[in-house]
């Protein structure tokens, strides 16, 4: 028998076959069916930017591989694809080749598609769907005038963050570390009305379920926790003296309330200007002002800013005592925490410790440990824990704990606090000055004030009669055949919105629409969401943890409360693939490191591809280019193609059921490795998606064939285990180079498609070893193998090794003072 022939493994052609075969038939086709039980698939859709990356290639073969593994379980999957097409670039990229949004976007994708198609990704092409087409965004319009008549949208004058390259507003999410997320250039405060999304009112529910998401990545959810920052506190107003505001605090300790010796304010606080007008200190205070928000906003990654303030000449009263307190503007306070005025403690808050310190502020001690007296003194770092209260008139004596309540009693009998909970979250600001987007449904009316598009009247369309310019700015701005409108309410003359949503709006509700993309009673059918929906598998990059995962929570909780979802949440379970790195560094054109997967299609095939974008590393992982990776997937495919051509054909016997008794011992070796990898790959894709070790797995099993196959063997392997070992291969390979197997699988006379083939299952009886091989060390060098049944003693092993005579002769006289076992592997006999 020949185990590896000269047979050629023609990648294009195969592929090329079955590419067209699954498109033809619309073999992944999905529809529901409630007598089976679904499972729905998803991973982030796509940018069309114009050419799919390696970043692309392994997000979405490893959800191709749980999509087709998940058929053959049996499962119902919807496994769909689309595209987040509105954004930027295609604005850009218009001004810059002098055409339209539209035709560079859909250009795009049909280019991308075909290189998804390409990849043999099993996607149901049915409900694809693009966001920028009016037929999706009409719906998310609707959303929009519903939410508004809600009260869940609003229109507020604000400082909003502002770049200046992208010409538009950015949501505090989208500002990383100062720059734009989009094209990395500094933002800069600025004035404007902009609308914004109510996601605060389910700030509660949004910190509360996070506890519910258990098939989530822990390192996510506390990015969530974090971003929505929930504290428990009291609220304290301090009058200002010598003027009728009053500077309104947020403390988590109102424990320490008699301890403030200055108050900190964040330089975006409005107060700040107003405080120092007309003080000697009102210059110093803007040049402040000024400098801190240019360095907030450039700082890098990291970077943690030095402590500095500045006394903008004024003072407040505490209410509990009395005192008069100075005022600082503080660039470590931020306005989005709280009211963006904290009370100063410095004796018990190693921050204000340091500032105080730092200007010469007095220090005033309010608690005492239990086990020893503070002096201030002898001070050298603020006390932060928990104590009895000194120094706070009648509450002394009270423990740190139990004062707090007491204390935010008495201060909401006295009318000037409350207890507060407050959030870091703050609303979801969706206006953006440009055009390619969805329109926003409202009209402004100098009678009637803000007024909703009549939900008859949607879609609001983008219109095609447009022209850019060089500066980047909207032209909707200026595009009267579009703003010029009539109130729906006294139709008279109105001006209709000429800002565009969030692209990140139509990306937080996608996910539903898949279920019925063609739908047009309605944004979402019943049957088909109820169905369908949660997603049971979310795959994407963690750079996604605040924005889009959050906002897709928050959307999928007013859809809920429209009357549209029944679910609470969108996503059942979540993996976050790693990063594809090329010589140290995430690849990119910028580093001049990225691999062109259409160049590696072209020369090893799209299975070798994915192949090795599988084998490189867990998902979760980082994967580190490697040609020599590449190659080595490409020799392993060849090498399982010769083999299986070489010896099995259509005719070779199918599988029968083996009696093991029966077998010789090189036979039942194979039929024992089958069931063990069946085992095992099952294990590793069902429990942790670990594809990596499940192909290595596989690779053993490929070895192990060769071996016992091969011209040197004295044993002729039993047909039928052969074929055994041979189908097991290529249904375990199937999810990860679906054209090769399906093509081995035709070629090897199965009349069925394994499109439609189970999962194979293993036999827990024939994965059974026969004998353990069992080294023996003395003092931990090898000296002898022991062959034992699986199922020994450790006592009957040790004595085993104990009597064995190459053991006895290392041992000798010397005293034996201890024999270790290591299960199942090594017995180590320490003597002296």
């Amino acid at each position: 028998m020949t185990s590896e022939p000269e047979i050629k493994y023609d990648f294009n052609a195969i592929e090329q076959k079955w590419r067209e075969r699954w498109l033809s038939t619309h073999a992944f086709k999905a529809s529901e069916d409630p007598s089976r039980k679904k499972y729905y698939q998803l991973e982030m859709f796509p940018y069309p930017s114009g050419r799919i990356h390696m970043g692309h290639v392994r997000n979405y073969t490893i959800g191709d591989v749980v999509a087709r593994y998940k058929r053959m379980k049996g499962f119902n999957v919807l496994h769909p694809m689309g595209w987040d097409a509105f954004g930027l670039p295609a604005e850009n990229a218009a001004i810059k080749n002098n055409t339209h949004p539209a035709k560079w976007t859909y250009e795009n994708i049909d280019y991308m598609k075909k290189q998804l198609q390409r990849m043999g990704f099993s996607y149901d092409w049915n409900r694809e769907l693009a966001t920028c087409n009016p037929d999706y965004y009409r719906w998310e319009q609707l959303f929009f005038v519903k939410l508004f008549k809600k009260g869940l949208v609003y229109q507020k004058k604000t400082t909003v963050n502002w770049c200046e390259d992208c010409q538009t507003v950015l949501a505090n999410e989208q500002v990383i570390d100062g720059l734009c997320w989009r094209c990395d250039h500094q933002v800069q405060p600025r004035e404007m009305n902009g609308w914004f999304f109510k996601i605060t009112d389910y700030a509660e529910e949004l910190l509360a379920e996070c506890d519910n998401l258990t098939g989530w990545p822990e390192k996510v959810l506390t990015m969530q926790r974090n971003w929505i920052g929930k504290s428990v506190g009291a609220e304290v107003d301090f009058p200002v003296e010598g003027m009728d505001d009053i500077l309104q605090i947020f403390t988590t300790r109102p424990d320490t309330i008699f301890g403030a010796t200055f108050m900190s304010i964040a330089p975006e606080h409005p107060l700040v200007e107003k405080l120092s007008k007309g003080t000697t200190h009102e210059k110093e205070v803007a040049e402040f002002v000024l400098r801190t928000k240019n360095l907030k906003q450039g700082k890098k990654p990291g970077e943690e800013l030095e402590k500095e303030g500045v006394f903008t000449g004024r003072y407040c009263i505490n209410p509990f005592n009395d005192e008069r307190i100075p005022i600082y503007t503080a660039n470590f306070v931020l306005m989005e925490y709280g009211t963006g005025a904290v009370m100063a403690v410095p004796a018990h808050d190693q921050r204000d410790f340091e500032f105080a310190q730092k200007y010469g502020i007095p220090i005033k001690i309010v608690i005492q440990p239990a086990n020893r007296t503070l002096e201030i003194s002898s001070l050298e770092a603020a006390y932060c824990e928990s104590g009895v209260l000194t120094g706070s008139a009648e509450f002394d004596g009270l423990d740190s704990e139990k004062a707090q309540e007491a204390i935010i009693n008495h201060a909401a009998q006295k009318g000037f606090g409350k207890a507060r909970t407050t959030f870091r979250l703050r609303d979801w600001g969706i206006s953006r000055q440009r055009y390619w987007g969805a329109p926003i449904p409202m009209i402004s009316c100098q009678k009637c004030g803000m007024q909703p598009v009549p939900e008859e009247d949607l879609p609001i369309s983008l219109p095609t009669d447009v022209k850019f310019d060089k500066s980047g700015k909207s032209p909707l701005h200026t595009l009267k055949s579009f703003y010029q409108t009539t109130c729906p309410s006294c139709q008279g003359e109105a001006r209709r919105e000429t800002d565009t949503m969030d692209t990140f709006v139509e990306s937080s509700w996608y996910f539903a629409r898949y279920t019925c993309p063609d739908f047009t009673d309605g944004p979402l059918k019943k049957e088909a969401v109820d169905y369908w929906l949660s997603v049971d598998q979310y795959i994407g990059g963690v750079e996604h943890a605040i924005l889009h995962l959050l906002y897709s929570r928050f959307f999928t909780k007013i859809m809920r409360d429209l009357g549209y979802l029944t679910i609470d949440e969108p996503f059942k379970n979540l993996l976050t693939q790693g990063m594809v790195i090329k010589d140290g560094s995430k690849m990119s054109k910028s580093k001049g490191n990225v691999v062109d997967p259409n160049d590696l299609v072209e020369k090893y095939g799209a299975d070798t591809v994915r192949l090795f974008s599988l084998f490189a590393a867990p998902p979760e992982r980082d994967l580190e280019w490697n040609d020599q990776g590449v190659e080595g997937a490409f020799r392993f495919l060849n090498r399982v193609y010769r083999f299986i051509v070489a010896n099995c054909d259509s005719t070779s016997k199918a599988r029968t059921e083996i009696d093991p008794d029966r077998l010789n011992n090189a036979s039942r070796t194979l039929h024992r490795k089958t069931h063990q990898t069946i085992r095992k790959v099952s294990g590793d894709i069902e429990v942790n998606f670990h594809f990596n070790t499940a192909i290595s797995a596989v690779m053993e099993l490929t070895n192990t064939m060769f071996s016992l196959t091969g011209e040197a063997t004295t044993e002729k392997i039993d047909q039928t285990v052969i074929r055994e070992a041979v189908d097991s291969v290529l249904l375990l390979l199937y999810p990860m180079v679906p054209h090769f197997c399906a093509e081995l699988w035709e070629q090897t006379g199965h009349l069925d498609s394994l499109d439609h083939t189970a999962w194979p299952g293993f036999n827990p009886e024939a994965a059974k070893e026969d004998e353990l091989t069992i080294v023996i060390q003395v003092n931990g060098k090898v000296r002898g193998r022991l062959q034992v049944a699986p199922d020994i003693s450790e006592e009957d092993l040790k004595q085993q090794a104990l009597a064995d005579e190459k053991i006895q002769k290392f041992i000798g006289e010397t005293k034996i003072r201890k024999v270790i076992v290591v299960k199942n592997k090594l017995v180590n006999v320490v003597a002296n």
